[in-house]
């Protein structure tokens, strides 16, 4: 069993390295602020930059999450009234143009593309099929891992904890990522997170033991999903 683990373990790290530079220079097109109107009730990696942008410049003080709600929309108001704008709440293309051009990917964790790459295999592996809220808050809860001191302290160190996830034993990971996961994976490091703070997830459909989980507050079922605290 040991020995399973480590060759599973060891093939993922070795297909993961095997990915040209190339290869990922040309998946890592950035999520862009702009290519939609943004108001209360949206959600994504451009509503995360947004709320950078806005953090930049003293608007927004809260945590950036990707999810476009009252505060994010109270901070985009006050900036259009700064500005002379129509404090209308929706940034749309007047108020983008207030925005500076850089949308490049900050991640808020210190990544590298072969993480970013792992991530989204993860991802891949976990959340074939789930919509890409369920996508992308599978890893979030990786994320919110990294940022929490009971567990390792890099993206690659969460993903290769043992017994953590089961696509690494299955071989699930080892598939190539579609367009789709890696998408979801730049999201969650850019900060949107559905999840609201999750550090777990399971799918009660295929779950043989949730007794681990019976004392942690539930905090979402998305897709085939259950996240909590």
């Amino acid at each position: 069993m040991v020995r399973n683990k480590f060759i599973a373990l060891a093939f993922l790290l070795l297909l993961t390295l095997l990915i040209s530079v190339n290869d990922l220079q040309a998946d890592q097109e950035p999520l862009v602020l702009g290519e939609r109107i943004l108001e209360q009730g949206d959600s994504g990696g451009d509503v995360a930059i947004l709320q950078r942008k806005l953090k930049e410049k003293g608007f927004y003080n809260t945590r950036i999450d990707g999810l476009y709600g009252p505060q994010t929309r109270e901070a985009v108001t006050s900036f259009q009234a700064s500005e002379g704008l129509e404090s209308s709440g929706r940034v749309c293309e007047k108020t983008l143009n207030y925005f500076s051009s850089d949308n490049e990917l900050i991640s808020i964790l210190e990544v590298s593309r072969d993480e970013i790459m792992l991530l989204a295999r993860v991802i891949h592996a976990e959340a074939r099929g789930e919509p890409f809220e369920g996508m992308v808050a599978v890893g979030s809860v990786i994320r919110n891992r990294v940022q929490d001191d009971r567990f390792p302290d890099t993206v690659r160190d969460v993903i290769v904890e043992e017994g953590q996830f089961s696509s690494l034993m299955d071989g699930q990971a080892n598939m190539y990522p579609n367009e789709e996961a890696i998408d979801a994976a730049k999201a969650a490091l850019l900060g949107y997170d559905p999840t609201y703070e999750s550090i777990f997830f399971y799918n009660p459909q295929t779950a043989t033991n949730l007794a681990w989980i019976s004392n942690r507050p539930i905090v979402r079922e998305i897709g085939g999903h259950v996240f909590a605290q």
